[in-house]
C-alpha cells in the first residue's frame, strides 16, 4: 500500500471562478487566483495564479490574461487545462523523475449540467489526472465546516463564491432541495464598477473594484464597526484627468442591494421547498454561510432579518469547500454522493 501511495498523487481541488485551492496530505498547498497569462504568439503559459493576476489589465498585445471559469463553469477549455496542470505542478512538493498517477476530487456547482461536468472531467484528465471524482460545492462546504452530512438532520448551506451562489438543504448524505444562481462575488465587483462610472464618472477596472469591495464592502447601511472611507484613484470619464474620490461603505451597500436581493429571493425559494421536518432543524441549527461572499460586512445580519432564522458565518469561509473536498478525498469509497 505504501509503494502504491508513492506512485499515486491524491489531491482535492476547489476549482473556483475567482480562486483555486488545492489540498494535498491535509494541507493547503495552492491558494491562487483562477487566472492564467498566455503568450499570444507561442500559446505557451507565461504565468499562473497571483503572478498572472498582477499582469491582469496591464498587458501588451503579445500577452493575454484569461480567467478560464465563468459563472462557476469552464468557459475556456484550453486555458483551464493549462491552469489546472500548472497548479498541480505548483502543489507538487515531491520532485519525482516520473509522472505519478493522479487521483483528484473536484468541487463543482450543484446546478452544473452534464456538459459542464464533462468539461471539468476532461480538463482534469488532460492535465494528467487518472481518476476524477466530483462533489457538489454545497455538500463540500458542509463537510468543510464540520457538519455531519449523513445524519438524519436538516442543514442549510449558502456558499457565495465568485461565479455562483449555491443554496442547499442537506440531510442523510444527499441534497434535498437546492438552488444555484449565477449571482455572486463577480457580480458584486461589476456592480461597483458600474456604480463608479455612473455615480462618480470614474473608470475603474475589476482589480480596483475588488479592492473597494474588500475594504468598504457592506450589505447594510448601518454597521456597528464601520470601516474608514476608501480612496479611489483613476481617470475621469469625460476629461481623462486623474481624480481621487473617497468611497464610504454606505455607498457600496446601496450599489450591491439589487444583487443581494436576488440572493435573498433564492434562499426564500429554497426554504419554501424545504419539507417541514427539515425546516424545524434549520430553525434550530441556523443557516451556514460559506465562500468569499460570506465575508461581506453585515450580510449575516441582513439575511437573518430577511429569513427570521439565525445565520452563522463559518470559520474560514474561503476554504470551506476546499477542506470539504479534502475530507471527501479520504472517504471516496464511503460517500455515495461523489460523482464518478
Amino acid at each position: 500500500m505504501g509503494l502504491f501511495s508513492f506512485f499515486t498523487q491524491e489531491l482535492a481541488m476547489d476549482l473556483g471562478t475567482a480562486n483555486t485551492v488545492i489540498i494535498m496530505h491535509d494541507k493547503i498547498v495552492v491558494d491562487e487566483p483562477s487566472i492564467v497569462a498566455i503568450d499570444h504568439i507561442s500559446e505557451k503559459t507565461i504565468a499562473i495564479g497571483m503572478k498572472a493576476q498582477l499582469m491582469h489589465g496591464k498587458t501588451h498585445e503579445n500577452i493575454r490574461t484569461i480567467r478560464p471559469l465563468r459563472d462557476g463553469v469552464i468557459a475556456d477549455f484550453k486555458a483551464a487545462e493549462m491552469m489546472i496542470r500548472g497548479m498541480i505542478k505548483m502543489g507538487n512538493t515531491r520532485r519525482l523523475f516520473f509522472n505519478p498517477s493522479i487521483k483528484i476530487v473536484v468541487g463543482i456547482p450543484s446546478g452544473s449540467t452534464e456538459v459542464e461536468r464533462r468539461a471539468v472531467r476532461d480538463s482534469a484528465e488532460h492535465a494528467g489526472a487518472r481518476e476524477v471524482w466530483m462533489i457538489f460545492e454545497p455538500m463540500a462546504a458542509a463537510l468543510g465546516i464540520g457538519i455531519d452530512v449523513e445524519a438524519p438532520e436538516g442543514n442549510m448551506v449558502v456558499d457565495i463564491g465568485g461565479g455562483t451562489t449555491e443554496i442547499a438543504v442537506i440531510s442523510l448524505g444527499g441534497i434535498v432541495c437546492n438552488r444555484s444562481i449565477r449571482i455572486a462575488g463577480d457580480d458584486f465587483t461589476e456592480d461597483i464598477m458600474e456604480y463608479m462610472r455612473h455615480q462618480h464618472n470614474i473608470k475603474v477596472f475589476d482589480r480596483t473594484a475588488e479592492a473597494i469591495k474588500i475594504n468598504v464592502g457592506s450589505a447594510i447601511t448601518d454597521l456597528e464597526d464601520p470601516p474608514a472611507d476608501y480612496m479611489v484613484r483613476g481617470p475621469h470619464q469625460m476629461t481623462a484627468l486623474p481624480v481621487e474620490i473617497p468611497i464610504s461603505y454606505q455607498e457600496i451597500a446601496h450599489c450591491l442591494d439589487k444583487s443581494i436581493c436576488k440572493i435573498e429571493a433564492a434562499i426564500l425559494n429554497v426554504l419554501e421547498q424545504t419539507p417541514p421536518e427539515l425546516y424545524a432543524d434549520i430553525f434550530k441549527n441556523g443557516i451556514h454561510l460559506t465562500g468569499g461572499g460570506a465575508l461581506l460586512r453585515g450580510l449575516d445580519k441582513r439575511l437573518s432579518e430577511k429569513t427570521n432564522l439565525p445565520v452563522k458565518v463559518s470559520e474560514d469561509p474561503l476554504h470551506a469547500v476546499a477542506r470539504g473536498t479534502g475530507i471527501a478525498l479520504k472517504n471516496v469509497d464511503k460517500f455515495p454522493f461523489l460523482l464518478k
